[in-house]
């Protein structure tokens, strides 16, 4: 069993890692300097707004289902019908919800006419990770793994394509960037839906309301979490464009957008980990162990790294503007993106405390500190944006993502009675300095800034692997913990 944890683990990291940072930093990217800054904050604001309400297309039902399956696959031909009954149910409560909400607070038509095509693509996704999780429950691992990249991989073709063959400015058009995500989104979701009709013989699909009413009873808390969290790590983009004037709103929103897509790119990679941890304290905390050595080991391995990321990636804010975008608010962006990337830091932390306390069942804390982070993000960028615009933003999201990680280990601490370890907050605070250091005095020589970038990268990976804050054979007992 481990050495198929082991393999599917590797080839579902290799996959993400070779395909999606490319869809992120090549093609994403590649789109938004094709049609310009505000055309792409333009949809980079619709985008965010219709993640606000996306927990209404799954209520925390993909989570209950992968579990369920897992533990009872017979159930999947008794389920499976009913469920995608729901979930067509709530795809109709979504869209309607959302297209309301942005009717209220002043979509035009032609922003309307968007959403709504943004709202098919989020369905569509939807239902592709809940098919992915029966697939997951069945333990279908490498299936599950070539699906979770499959319909990205589509769109770099098409978007591929798109990109090469209107190179010229104002030739690419932002409805061709969406239409291709539906038509990738939709070969990938009939793709996953037939394997899966064919692994659950289902033939005939069914309303029961009383199964709807016992599903979303059991999911409701996770699905409050969710929407929580949704909301004030997804609402700078949209009060960016709604409080600052039309064009404005749209300029700011891009050039949030695009300091924000390196941390994206980051965070693949932390929630990827985050998966990989829900399992090992899930079964940990039944086993009753002890948990601690475990959280302090993720710390390491995943803070540590973060830091890294952030303290680099300030130093070097100007120049890695300057190589992926145009000439077009190359200044500004390196502003917001110094602020956005400290807080990889703080996330990183909260992949790690947030999931234990998922694994543990404490909701009502984690519903409580998101409620709480929700409104100091919304106060503070309903004060600061009118004043200092898409940094502005971006300082809330530092502030909001520092108080919640906080907030989180001290739940923790209190919750696990962990004793405080100031060796290693002692050590991660010499380890910091240590690199802002070593970063300023690279900076300071007159190489080349790519070559500066590596060696600054590289020397305080050194420096951790060096005073054992990151250790490759403690990653080795994280991938080979013994489950049983």
């Amino acid at each position: 069993m481990q050495r198929k944890f082991v393999t599917n683990l590797a080839l579902v990291l290799a996959l993400n890692l070779l395909i999606k940072p490319f869809w992120i930093l090549g093609i994403d990217r590649a789109v938004q300097n094709a049609v310009g800054t505000e055309q792409y904050g333009f949809y980079y604001a619709i985008f965010n707004f219709s993640f606000l309400l996306n927990i209404l297309l799954d209520l925390g039902i993909t989570n209950f289902n992968n579990k369920n399956i897992a533990q009872n696959n017979h159930l999947l031909s008794k389920h499976f019908s009913s469920i995608v009954m729901l979930r067509v149910l709530l795809a109709g409560v979504f869209t309607l919800a959302t297209m309301v909400g942005g009717f209220i607070i002043g979509y035009t038509a032609d922003m309307l006419k968007l959403l709504l095509a943004v709202l098919v693509n989020q369905i569509l996704i939807s239902m592709i990770m809940y098919l992915r999780s029966n697939l997951a429950g069945l333990h279908l691992f490498k299936t599950d793994s070539i699906i979770s990249v499959l319909d990205r991989l589509i769109m770099i073709v098409i978007c591929g394509f798109l990109l090469m063959t209107h190179r010229d400015p104002g030739t690419f058009e932002l409805r061709w960037f969406v239409y291709a995500q539906t038509a990738a989104y939709i070969i990938t979701f009939l793709i996953t839906f037939m394997i899966v009709i064919d692994k659950a013989k289902v033939r005939r699909f069914h309303w029961r309301w009383p199964f709807f009413v016992m599903i979303l009873k059991k999911s409701y808390p996770y699905a409050v979490l969710v929407l929580l969290m949704t909301f004030y790590n997804r609402i700078d983009g949209v009060m960016l464009e709604r409080m600052l004037p039309f064009r404005e709103g749209a300029v700011e929103a891009g050039i949030y957008a695009s300091a924000y897509r390196l941390l994206d790119a980051a965070n693949m990679i932390a929630f990827l980990f985050a998966g990989l941890l829900l399992p090992i304290f899930a079964r940990m905390i039944k086993l009753r162990q002890h948990v601690e050595g475990m959280v302090r080991l993720s710390f390491s391995l995943l803070v540590v790294p973060a830091l890294v990321v952030a303290i680099c990636c300030w130093f070097y804010s100007q120049e890695l503007m300057e190589l992926l975008y145009r000439g077009e608010h190359i200044d500004e962006s390196a502003a917001v993106f110094r602020i956005l990337m400290c807080c990889f830091v703080p996330i990183s932390s909260t992949y790690i405390f947030g999931t234990l306390l998922t694994a543990n069942g404490s909701l009502r804390q984690l519903n409580l500190m998101a409620t709480t982070g929700m409104l100091i993000n919304i106060l503070l960028n309903l004060y600061l944006i009118p004043r200092m615009e898409a940094r502005g933003a971006a300082i809330s999201s530092i502030t909001t993502q520092l108080l919640t990680a906080i907030a989180q280990i001290l739940m923790v601490q209190y919750i696990f009675r962990f004793k405080i370890n100031y060796t290693l907050l002692v050590g991660l605070g010499a380890f910091a300095a240590s690199c802002i250091a070593w970063c300023w005095f690279i900076r300071g020589n007159e190489l080349n800034w790519m070559l500066q970038f590596g060696l600054a990268g590289a020397g305080c990976f050194a420096l951790a692997l060096v005073t054992r804050l990151i250790s490759p054979k403690n990653i080795y007992r994280i991938i080979r913990y013994d489950e049983g």
